[in-house]
């Protein structure tokens, strides 16, 4: 009699021990993981990616052969997309129906909750003529980039290029995503993990007019780009 009672003592303790490490797992699930509370938040955050400015090269003569301008990729998340004036949309944008089509087709081919390239590599100026109507285009949003300048006619063979990273480059390098620059050839190709630097990311309160109101939690949760 005495060994069954252990027994049943000894399974009803497994339970408890199992009941509390479940317990304390959602705990630091839900109450001191960030990486949930921002998952939590996800339908008023937005968080966008910091690109840090691509290196600068110089010759040894200290002449700059390559360097940034400022520059701005429209992206797309197909499951926040709603209803919109579709020709005013094409002539703020200056696109045809049909690029706006395939652009949102690829998009949620790739992914209906996750951002895909829908615009690329805007000018500031060009950026200026659309950037105060984009909030009345909810799922669509600028991502700040820089654009690569050779100002010197001289060595295009050695310095390279860079163009958009190919499915088969985020597929085997997790760093990048679609949409992301990388070194194709040259210099750009060589030195690309030093050219490129660090991603960071700033998460922003966007309100249910896709219009940015703010930092989340006063940048608590953004990372610095380097």
């Amino acid at each position: 009699m005495a060994l069954k009672l252990d027994r049943q003592t000894t399974i009803a303790a497994i339970f408890v021990m199992v009941a509390l490490v479940i317990l304390g797992k959602l705990f630091y699930i839900q109450i001191l993981n960030p990486d949930y509370k921002l998952s939590a938040d996800n339908n008023v955050l937005r968080r966008i990616t910091q690109y840090p400015a691509r290196g600068t090269v110089y010759d040894r003569k200290q002449r700059l052969l390559v360097y940034n301008e400022a520059a701005y990729d429209i992206m797309v998340v197909p499951n926040e997309v709603k209803p919109f004036d579709t020709a005013a949309f094409l002539e703020l944008f200056g696109i045809t129906r049909e690029y706006l089509d395939e652009q949102l087709q690829a998009a949620k081919e790739f992914s209906s909750r996750k951002e895909s390239l829908f615009l690329k590599q805007l000018s500031t100026a060009d950026f200026a003529k659309v950037q105060e109507y984009l909030y009345q285009y909810p799922g669509f949003y600028a991502q700040p980039r820089t654009q690569r300048h050779y100002p010197q006619p001289i060595a295009a063979h050695l310095l390279g290029y860079v163009g958009e990273v190919s499915n088969r480059t985020v597929f085997e390098q997790p760093y990048y995503k679609q949409g992301d620059y990388i070194g194709i050839s040259g210099l750009e190709l060589s030195y690309e993990a030093e050219l490129r630097g660090q991603r960071g990311v700033r998460n922003y309160m966007v309100d249910v007019h896709n219009r940015v109101k703010g930092s989340y939690a006063n940048g608590l949760y953004d990372t610095v780009a380097v």
